[in-house]
């Protein structure tokens, strides 16, 4: 980044301070998503955003190798004491909190100290990804699906905050005044909520957002999981988006959606758009280490419980992993919210375009539950059979490049082996609230 730039942003961030005073901001949140899908964060005071914006916020390389937990890592590439980075805002998605008074948030790009993209950044993946498909002359767009459950405050076990049927009108009756203000406060942050409703889980509510392009989707997904969470705790709330709640329960899901575009015309139904499908498809074991990341993942990725278990692909079907959505987009039904949306969406769009390069044709679609077709593959059935598969993926692993895809190996196992000898009740335990 050179001395010009630098003065852009210094600039672009002092012409920016007289509305976010005048809107009450104290200070600014600048955040990142690490390797195991916990958002972390460096704040400044307002008056310091154009030193952030032109010259970064330290933050060390380690967080490349933390576990939910917090635990690290002594990864091949990450983990070690040596080294900074710069953390630097994103003017562009700048916004006022209406969950938090005083506070406004920006997504980071991480850089090294001359600011040269850091290879592991996994927002600036997601862009890169996003950039391969416009070199083929494709926009792509995306968005997520949010579940979380509510729980009663004052304890680690959980404890549903209502307990109204799944899907009941009762539910959004019971917790009307915190439904109300979750959806005022995103749209007071610019969110395009497209839906919101009660889902199946004790407690458990669901929000869709309008598609946008897939790094703005994610950011998207960042926002909207740290507005729940803000709107929750000033309810007297607890709010979880873990893939398992409680070990013989439903739990959440991260369905994310993707549509390939050219020239302002919806490819869905193309002969790309299959192609883009089977290559997501062809990849999915693989894509588990990414999209479905976490033990946990696996107590929710089971048979005939709607999460997607199976490598097939059908219209409309919803215990299918790939659900096409007739007329409209793909939905990954497998993914869920331990996971880091940067690196699902970037990830999706390598396996996506792979495909298409590689001229890929979808097969037979299942109509049913995939359990009563023999020869239907299962995806991986623990998080240890998904990093092998994704580092047998060439593909995933090129797009990723080996630092980044090793390290991305690494903090799995490390999670594999913090959960070596633990009970399901007991990963459900230790990562109810991480999520």
């Amino acid at each position: 980044m050179d001395t010009a730039e630098r003065q852009r942003r210094y600039d672009r961030a002092t012409s920016l301070l007289d509305d976010l005073a005048d809107r009450d901001v104290i200070l600014v949140a600048i955040t990142w998503v690490d390797h195991s899908g916990i958002t972390r964060v460096k704040s400044v005071p307002l008056r310091k955003l154009p030193d952030a914006a032109a010259h970064g916020v330290g933050a060390s390389p380690v967080f490349d190798a933390f576990l939910l937990d917090d635990s690290i890592v002594a990864g091949r590439h990450a983990g070690g004491p040596v080294g900074d980075l710069r953390l630097f805002p994103d003017l562009d998605r700048i916004t006022v909190l209406a969950g938090q008074p005083g506070w406004a948030w920006a997504p980071a790009d991480r850089h090294d100290q001359r600011g040269v993209p850091h290879p592991q950044d996994e927002r600036g993946f997601a862009r890169a990804m996003t950039d391969r498909l416009a070199v083929h002359g494709y926009d792509v767009r995306a968005g997520f699906e949010v579940e979380w459950v509510v729980g009663q405050p004052g304890t680690d076990d959980f404890v549903p905050a209502t307990t109204a049927p799944a899907y009941g009108h009762a539910r959004q009756v019971e917790l009307s005044d915190y439904c109300a203000d979750l959806v005022a406060a995103l749209v007071e942050q610019d969110v395009d909520v497209l839906q919101f409703h009660p889902e199946y889980a004790p407690g458990q509510f669901e929000l869709s957002t309008a598609p946008e392009d897939p790094v703005h989707a994610a950011d998207t997904a960042v926002l909207v999981k740290e507005t729940v969470r803000a709107i929750s705790v000033r309810h007297g709330l607890r709010a979880s988006f873990s893939p398992k709640v409680v070990a013989d329960g439903v739990g959440n899901g991260g369905h994310l959606h993707v549509s390939l575009w050219r020239d302002g015309r919806n490819l869905a139904g193309s002969e790309d758009a299959d192609s883009f499908a089977a290559g997501v498809l062809r990849h999915l074991p693989g894509l588990c280490a990414v999209g479905s990341p976490s033990v946990a993942s696996y107590l929710r990725l089971v048979p005939s419980h709607w999460a997607g278990a199976f490598a097939a692909w059908g219209v409309e079907n919803r215990e299918a992993a790939l659900r096409v959505v007739e007329g409209r987009d793909l939905e990954v039904k497998s993914y869920d919210l331990s996971a880091n949306p940067y690196l699902v969406v970037g990830a999706t769009l390598a396996a996506g375009l792979a495909g298409i390069v590689d001229r890929l044709r979808l097969p037979d679609p299942v109509d049913v539950d995939p359990v009563h077709v023999p020869g239907v593959p299962r995806l991986p059935t623990s998080l240890e059979e998904a990093v092998r598969a994704f580092e047998a993926d060439e593909v995933l692993v090129e797009a990723f490049g080996a630092e980044f895809a090793a390290t991305i190996a690494d903090v799995r196992r490390g999670e594999v082996a913090r959960f070596a000898d633990a009970s399901p009740e007991e990963v459900a335990r230790v990562t109810r609230w991480r999520h």
